[in-house]
């Protein structure tokens, strides 16, 4: 292990992020335009962003200066830890900021300093691996510079930081595609370029088309600018940060929803196929067996959700601004009121709405809600709470297990079956007419083990902070799914500020294992990892 080709690489991100983090420190000196350049950089919401430019770009640039002669010694090993500490490192000096906010802003409650520093960086931890998880109670009052700086983090960490890397570090070489290819399994492993530093800035290009035509689309719907651009850097991320308390049910408008929906939808999509389709490929998509794959689940569960939904009773699990701002009324006084004003077609409609809502918002993992799902009848949870283990396709933005890793485990289990009649029966493991090799198919049984392993580890420990036995595993698997809102205490009208302090640093390390898809981080915690 090569030591100093770390602290190069890390250095060079964090000159990155420092020039990044003053984007968000301009809106906040804009926002108090008014009273002077000198004036606005006293408060808190714009300092903190100055220190932490100053000193992530300052560490950086020194950092490079004294490791450059390590720039040239990166291998497999090097590339892990680069990826696995640029993410603890980006989050530590990234969540400056915000300490300084939640210690200083006016409005903010009280806090100590180590209270401070562990909510700000469970926020920007959240941010950066696209939970969507927050601590704050009142998102509306924050600053739009700290709003932004949320979006800014969903945004960065969406396309993921193993793509990340490879741009920024065009001459890893196999080191590159050997993380390319663990972050996308299966049938999805090609290059569309000769050079993978060309396949992965087509991506991000890609990501960023769609994150532009989306905030055209907020625009036209009604958002503000800034709301469209902050709601579409968390759309495309899967991640689920909003500018308002009660997120997309704050805005009263069913062309939203719907773009929102529609481009949620994408974000789980694997952007290969995004490009494929951008180049007039479209009919690809349909030949893609996890897009298939995807796609049937997808639409099974609107169904099965909308017609359990219909027969229960739709209205009382709305909650746009009318059934939050009226939450004293019953949920069967509701109910019967909403039966009594809308016809069946409008109350099938709007049921269908809520339910593809809510499913694509959990199944791609990015967490926004126009419905409290936690009122909606027990069946459904338990649907809801299967879909935040299966995630989104390979190669796309969203978290959880991955649709193909799900259907490799299928097959194998299939063949197994077979097996047990025809014992010399040889089967392969296909997906999409190609064999998935042994290796391969290891590979996934391992991650899901160690998924599975680190969902009843997580929610173990978190029963010895949280009192609820239903919040404790909903805080394991919306962190380790990288999914934000879950059930009971931090449900879609509930946030994570409550929770205990040591409770809130095991769901940090779940949300980074869960983005990192668990082996990155593992391996470089063997002490023979960081031997010559």
């Amino acid at each position: 292990m090569h030591k100093t080709a770390v602290a190069y690489s890390v250095g060079k991100l964090m000159q990155i992020m420092g020039l990044l983090l003053l984007v968000p420190m301009a809106i906040g000196v804009y926002d108090h335009r008014s009273q002077g350049f000198s004036a606005a950089v006293g408060h808190p919401d714009v300092y903190g962003f100055v220190l932490a430019a100053l000193l992530t770009s300052g560490l950086g640039s020194v950092a490079v200066r004294i490791f450059r002669g390590g720039r040239d010694l990166m291998g497999v090993r090097e590339g892990l830890a680069i990826v696995a500490i640029g993410w603890v490192t980006l989050t530590f000096f990234s969540c400056l900021p915000m300490f300084v906010w939640l210690l200083y802003g006016p409005g903010v409650a009280q806090y100590s300093v180590f209270g401070a520093f562990t909510d700000a960086y469970f926020e920007i931890m959240s941010g950066f691996t696209t939970t969507g998880a927050t601590i704050l109670t009142n998102i509306e009052a924050a600053p739009r510079s700290i709003l932004f700086l949320r979006a800014l983090t969903h945004w960065l960490g969406g396309m993921g930081i193993i793509t990340l890397a490879i741009v920024v570090f065009p001459g890893m070489g196999i080191t590159a595609y050997q993380m390319f290819k663990s972050e996308v399994p299966g049938p999805h492993k090609e290059k569309l370029s000769p050079r993978l530093s060309q396949t992965t800035a087509i991506l991000w290009g890609v990501y960023g088309l769609l994150t532009g035509a989306q905030t055209i689309l907020l625009i036209i719907g009604g958002m503000t600018p800034f709301e469209a651009i902050c709601h579409a850097f968390a759309t495309m991320a899967t991640g689920g940060f909003s500018t308002e308390n009660t997120s997309i049910a704050a805005y009263q408008s069913e062309f939203i929803r719907w773009v929102i929906i529609i481009f949620m939808w994408f974000a789980g999509v694997n952007f290969l196929l995004h490009f494929r389709a951008l180049r007039g490929n479209i009919r690809g998509m349909f030949y893609d067996r996890e897009f298939i794959f995807y796609n049937s689940i997808i639409l099974i569960a609107i169904v099965v959700i909308t017609a359990i939904l219909h027969f229960h009773g739709p209205a009382s699990f709305d909650i746009a601004a009318d059934s939050w701002r009226y939450g004293e009324q019953s949920i069967e006084e509701f109910s019967e009121h909403y039966r009594e004003q809308s016809g069946l077609f409008s109350s099938l409609y709007q049921t269908f709405r809520i339910a593809a809502f809510q499913t694509i918002a959990i199944v791609t993992t990015t967490g926004f809600a126009t419905a409290d799902f936690d009122m909606w009848p027990n069946a459904v949870r338990f649907i809801l709470v299967l879909l935040m283990f299966l995630g989104g396709c390979a190669g796309s933005t969203g978290g959880g297990i991955k649709m193909v890793r799900i259907m490799i485990v299928v097959k194998v289990i299939v063949n197994a079956i077979r097996k047990r009649a025809q014992p010399k029966l040889v089967v392969p493991v296909k997906v999409g007419g190609q064999v998935v090799d042994d290796n391969q198919v290891l590979s996934v049984l391992s991650f899901l083990t160690l998924f599975i392993g680190l969902f009843v580890a997580t929610g173990l420990l978190m029963t010895l902070f949280v009192d609820d036995l239903t919040t404790a595993v909903a805080c394991s698997i919306a962190t380790i799914g990288n999914i934000g809102p879950g059930l009971a205490g931090i449900g879609a009208v509930e946030n994570y500020g409550w929770i205990p302090l040591p409770g809130k640093w095991i769901l940090v390390a779940s949300m980074l294992l869960g983005r990192l898809e668990i082996f990155t981080v593992l391996v470089i915690l063997r002490p023979g990892f960081w031997r010559k």
